[in-house]
C-alpha cells in the first residue's frame, strides 16, 4: 500500500551544509555562453534579410497586418522580456547549484534548454514562419537554414515553457492526493496523475502563449489542418487542438522525470540506475536520462506535425502573407494556388524529406482561389 511522502523527501535535495563553498565556475561559464550568445545574435543582425529569404522586389519592413492593439514594439518587448528571463533562469539556476547542488529542477531546466538544438527542425515541421526582424541566428547555419524564414534567439526561453506546467500540475495533485485516502487513484497512479494534470495546464498554457505570440507578430502558421484550426485562412490562424495537445509529448516528460516517490528518488534517478548509466555518479546518470527522453519526446512532436505536412492535410494558408520583406514560404504550392504572387521559398528540405522529390510542384497562380490576391509584395 503507498504511503504519503513525507515534506522532506519531496522537496528538493537538502541544502549544502552552512560554511560550504562550491566553485564559481558554473556562473562563469553560464556567463560566457550568454555573452557569446547574445554577441552572436547581436552581429547576425546587423546582416539582416539573408539573400535566401529576402524579397529582392521590396524595400525596407512592411506590415500589412495590423498589430495588437495597434502597438509596434511587441518585437523589441518580446525580445528584452527573453533576456531578462534568461538572466533570471540562469541566477535561479547558479544560486540553486551552489546552494543545493544538481538539484532535479536544475537540471531539467539545462535539458529543456538544450532541446533548442532542434527548434529549426520543430519550426520546419509545423510550417512555423518567424518575423525576419527578430534577433537570430546566423541564417546560413546549416541547422538554423532549415527553419523556413529565421530561427530567433527568443527560443531560449523554452525552459519555462517546456518545463513550467510541471509546477501548477504537482501542486495540485499533493493537494488532491491531501484530501484522498492512500488507495485512491492520485496515490496508487501519481505518475499518471501527474501526466493528465500537466496535460490540462500544459494545453491551456500553450494556447495562451501561442495565440498571444501571434497577435503580436512574432510569428505564423503559414499552413495549418483546417479541422481543429481556429482563426483558419486569416494571419492568425492557429492549430489549437494540434499544437495545444502535442506539445505536451514534452512537458508531461519533463515533469514526470523530476517527481519524486516516498522513497525519495526522481523517476530520472531510479530510470538511470535501473539502465545503470553513471552508477556511481547519480546525478550526472539522471541528467543523462533527462537528455535522451526529452530530446526523443520532442523529435516525437516533430515527427507528428511531419506527417501532417507528409500528408499535404495543411490546406489552409495564413493571408495575407505578413512579412512582405520576405519570400514567401509555399513549398507545396498552397499559396500560389489560393492568389498569393511570388517570389516564393520553398526552403531546404524540400524534396525528399517533404516527401517530394521532384521538389515544389508546378502549380497555376490562382487556380483553387483568389483569396490571397490582395496581397501583394509592393
Amino acid at each position: 500500500m503507498a504511503t504519503k511522502p513525507t515534506t522532506a523527501s519531496s522537496e528538493g535535495a537538502a541544502a549544502v551544509p552552512p560554511g560550504t563553498k562550491k566553485p564559481n565556475v558554473l556562473g562563469w561559464v553560464f556567463l560566457a555562453l550568454g555573452v557569446l550568445v547574445v554577441g552572436v545574435v547581436a552581429w547576425n543582425a546587423r546582416n539582416y534579410p539573408d539573400a535566401r529569404i529576402a524579397n529582392p522586389e521590396v524595400k525596407g519592413t512592411p506590415r500589412p497586418v495590423e498589430p495588437l492593439f495597434g502597438f509596434e514594439h511587441w518585437l523589441t518587448l518580446n525580445e528584452i522580456g527573453t533576456l531578462v528571463t534568461m538572466i533570471g533562469v540562469v541566477g535561479v539556476c547558479v544560486w540553486g547549484w551552489r546552494r543545493y547542488g544538481p538539484h532535479p529542477y536544475i537540471l531539467m531546466s539545462i535539458v529543456t534548454t538544450i532541446i533548442v538544438w532542434q527548434d529549426p527542425i520543430m519550426n520546419w515541421a509545423p510550417f512555423a514562419v518567424y518575423d525576419p526582424r527578430l534577433w537570430h541566428w546566423p541564417e546560413s547555419w546549416p541547422l538554423v537554414s532549415l527553419a523556413p524564414t529565421v530561427e530567433p534567439f527568443i527560443v531560449f526561453g523554452y525552459v519555462l515553457f517546456q518545463f513550467g506546467p510541471y509546477f501548477p500540475a504537482v501542486w495540485v495533485l499533493r493537494k488532491i492526493q491531501a484530501r484522498r485516502p492512500v488507495d485512491s487513484f492520485v496515490w496508487r497512479h501519481p505518475l499518471i496523475s501527474l501526466g493528465l494534470w500537466i496535460f490540462v495546464f500544459g494545453f491551456i498554457i500553450d494556447m495562451f502563449l501561442e495565440i498571444s505570440a501571434i497577435r503580436t507578430g512574432l510569428y505564423i502558421y503559414s499552413q495549418v489542418i483546417p479541422f481543429g484550426s481556429i482563426f483558419t485562412g486569416t494571419t492568425h490562424q492557429f492549430p489549437l487542438l494540434w499544437e495545444s495537445s502535442l506539445v505536451t509529448l514534452v512537458m508531461i516528460p519533463a515533469g514526470i522525470l523530476v517527481y519524486r516517490d516516498d522513497t525519495g528518488r526522481t523517476v530520472s534517478e531510479k530510470l538511470a540506475q535501473r539502465a545503470r548509466i553513471f552508477p556511481t555518479k547519480p546525478a550526472l546518470g539522471s541528467f543523462m536520462v533527462m537528455l535522451i527522453i526529452v530530446n526523443v519526446a520532442y523529435l516525437m512532436y516533430g515527427t507528428a506535425f511531419a506527417a501532417m505536412k507528409w500528408t499535404r492535410v495543411s490546406t489552409s494558408v495564413a493571408c495575407p502573407w505578413p512579412y512582405p520583406d520576405a519570400k514567401v514560404y509555399d513549398p507545396q504550392g498552397f499559396y500560389e494556388e489560393n492568389g498569393q504572387k511570388g517570389p516564393y521559398s520553398v526552403g531546404i528540405w524540400s524534396t525528399y524529406m517533404t516527401l517530394q522529390p521532384e521538389g515544389r510542384p508546378m502549380v497555376t497562380l490562382g487556380s483553387k482561389s483568389d483569396r490571397c490576391a490582395e496581397d501583394t509584395n509592393g
